[in-house]
């Protein structure tokens, strides 16, 4: 049997956390069996449903680079096919016409609530055929009346339900259209699907499902039930957690490969090993292997896989993903050094892409202040020789790299007869700006000579300007 796993989202709202490890769970299995992946849109829900929203599903798909082998397909396209199959089940005596209206049927439910009872509908018109004409009515699937529903779930074992327990499901509803769970029976069938991976939340629509799926004489494919992904003060995940869309993971200047990583690893272990390749992921990957119980978010340590694949990943892989965050920045990376450099020298000293863009316009651009505690502490009258002298070496450096730039440091210090510190701290708040920087060697290095020229020129005048308040 060829394996064909789907995602099959609504467009509601954003690609979430918890919609993105079931998508990545699904994609995964499909890929390590050689099967297909399929993509879904599943906007049966007419009112609710967004384009803007069904976008943010794709562009979340394709940051995190789960790539679909068909599809999208979108529920609306296909109501002909729906009908079709409501018109079958209708003519085989396997659904039937139900006139009842919601206020007949809301009242009957308080009724049962009063009574202690489970609401349901109670089978009112399930053999009537009385039927009122020009009268507006649901199609409603006769679900078995004895039996039950047997779920061998790859994850939560073997789950009974008695049929006792379900009502007869509406397929069509009174305005014509078809319902969730009968679009997702046909499209599972229509499509192949042979394993259905989804949120434990999903468990009371399975046997369901199975039996429309009996009914149509389809085959049912296999089920596995993903627990729910808890904050880590243990309650349900939202946004007072932080982000929780997938795109704001990533405009938060988190890299897919670490969000990947941190997800796949919320629920399913390979031993005791953290840090997987894509490949590794799939090589290794098993629906069996999922736990039941629910997950912890935990920011900390997808900020600590953020930093590995910062520092681990090919440089050209990360500015692939910087380059983005930059530009938000306003920062124009034209005038100035290659980002893959700026990259090299940044990346183990900041947490996310977004943080490494904020403190890195000065490779890029002049600054239009000094921050202001590093100008008072550094940028002082004493400062003022240390920075003509090592000025005038560094302008004198006919090779500009970094083993002559730190030449011209230490002479300068030696020259003078202080700290390194005394040279270095001036220096740097002059060139960068602030405070903090990569050493200063490699720091220089990504800046054209002429402009670190410029720039020691500024602070000079901001210290002759302190002299002389």
């Amino acid at each position: 049997m060829s394996v064909v796993t789907r995602f099959a989202p609504s467009p509601t709202g954003y690609l979430h956390v918890g919609g993105a490890r079931t998508a990545l769970y699904s994609w995964l299995y499909a890929k390590s069996q050689g099967g297909e992946f399929v993509l879904r849109i599943e906007d049966t829900d007419i009112e609710r449903s967004t384009e803007q929203a069904k976008q943010a599903i794709l562009d979340g798909m394709q940051w995190l680079g789960l790539n679909w082998d068909k599809g999208p397909y979108l529920q609306t396209e296909r109501f002909d096919r729906y009908k079709e199959l409501i018109q079958q089940l209708l003519n085989e005596g396997k659904a039937y016409k139900c006139f009842m209206s919601a206020e007949e049927l809301d009242k009957i439910r308080e009724e049962q609530k009063l009574r202690g009872e489970k609401p349901r509908y109670p089978g009112t018109w399930r053999d009537r055929t009385d039927h009122p004409e020009g009268e507006s009515f649901a199609v409603r699937f006769k679900n078995p009346l004895d039996g039950k529903v047997i779920i061998n779930d790859h994850i939560r074992g073997k789950i009974e339900i008695s049929n006792t327990e379900l009502d007869d499901l509406i397929i069509q509803r009174s305005d014509g259209t078809p319902t969730y769970n009968f679009c997702v029976v046909v499209d599972d069938w229509d499509m192949g699907i042979t394993h259905v991976v989804r949120g434990e939340d999903h468990i009371n629509n399975t046997p369901r499902q199975i039996n429309i799926l009996e009914a149509l004489g389809a085959p049912i494919p296999h089920y596995a039930h993903v627990s729910m992904i808890l904050g880590d003060d243990g309650k349900k995940l939202s946004k007072r957690h932080g982000a929780v869309s997938v795109m704001q993971y990533r405009d938060d200047g988190f890299l897919p490969h670490a969000v990947l990583n941190y997800l796949v690893r919320l629920g399913w272990a390979h031993g005791d090993q953290e840090i997987f390749t894509l490949d590794e992921m799939i090589e290794h990957f098993s629906l069996d292997a999922i736990g039941q119980s629910a997950s912890a978010f935990n920011t900390e340590k997808l900020i600590w896989l953020n930093q590995h694949y910062m520092k681990s990943l090919p440089v050209d892989e990360v500015s692939a993903h910087a380059r983005w965050h930059f530009e938000e920045q306003n920062i124009n990376l034209t005038d100035g050094p290659a980002l893959e450099d700026v990259i090299a020298i940044q990346a183990d000293r900041v947490k996310t892409l977004k943080e490494m863009a904020q403190i890195s316009g000065y490779f890029y651009e002049d600054f239009a202040n000094f921050e202001e505690k590093a100008a008072k502490k550094h940028l002082r009258p004493v400062a003022r020789i240390p920075l003509e002298t090592v000025n005038d070496k560094l302008q004198a450096i006919v090779d500009w790299n970094p083993e002559n730039i730190q030449r011209a440091i230490n002479q300068t210090a030696d020259e003078l007869d202080i700290g390194m510190g005394k040279v270095g701290m001036p220096l740097r708040v002059a060139v960068t700006g602030g405070g903090n920087s990569p050493s200063l060697d490699l720091t220089l290095n990504l800046i054209e000579k002429e402009k670190v020229a410029q720039r020691i020129a500024k602070a000079l005048t901001f210290i002759a300007n302190r002299e002389n308040s």
